[in-house]
C-alpha cells in the first residue's frame, strides 16, 4: 500500500535533496578551484566562487540527473536508508562523470592510472551524496504502508 500524502512529501524531499546535493558539490569544486584552500580576501573572489559554483552545479546536475534518478528510485522502492549506500552512490556518480572525460587514456590504452583530480571529484560526490542522504535518503521508502492484517493481532 502507498500513502499518497507521504509519497508526495517524499518526492518533494527527493527533489530538494538532489538540488541541494548538486549545489553543494558545485560549490565544493568551485571553492577549491578559485581559492586553493585559502580564505578569499576579496569580496569579488567570493562572488566569483558562488557564481561559478552555481554554474558548475547546473552542469553537474544535468550530467548526473538520469543515473541519479535511477539510484534514487532504487533506494525508494527498496527502502534503502543506508548512509553508506547514498555516500557510495554519490561517489560512484562523481567517479563515472570524472572518468567519462578521459578519452585520451582510453584510446591510448597505455596508462591505466587514475586521472589527476580523481580524489577531488570523489570528495565532491561523497559530499553531494551525504547532503542528499541528510535531506531525503534517511527517509527512503517512508511512503510505504504496511497492510494491517487483522489475523496478525
Amino acid at each position: 500500500m502507498v500513502d499518497g500524502g507521504k509519497f508526495l512529501v517524499q518526492l518533494l524531499r527527493c527533489a530538494i535533496g538532489f538540488i541541494a546535493g548538486v549545489v553543494c558539490c558545485g560549490l565544493f569544486l568551485a571553492w577549491g578551484f578559485f581559492t586553493g584552500g585559502q580564505e578569499p580576501q576579496d569580496a569579488g573572489v567570493f562572488a566569483l566562487v558562488i557564481g561559478s559554483g552555481l554554474v558548475s552545479a547546473s552542469v553537474v546536475g544535468a550530467s548526473v540527473f538520469v543515473p541519479a534518478l535511477v539510484l534514487v528510485a532504487l533506494a525508494e522502492v527498496a527502502a534503502i536508508r543506508s548512509f553508506v549506500y547514498h555516500l557510495g552512490a554519490g561517489g560512484l556518480l562523481a567517479f563515472a562523470l570524472w572518468s567519462i572525460g578521459d578519452v585520451e587514456g582510453v584510446q591510448s590504452g597505455a596508462d591505466l592510472s587514475l586521472r589527476p583530480g580523481t580524489a577531488i571529484a570523489l570528495a565532491a560526490g561523497f559530499l553531494g551524496g551525504f547532503v542528499y542522504w541528510l535531506l531525503a535518503g534517511r527517509l527512503s521508502g517512508c511512503w510505504k504502508t504496511v497492510k494491517d492484517d487483522p489475523a496478525s493481532r
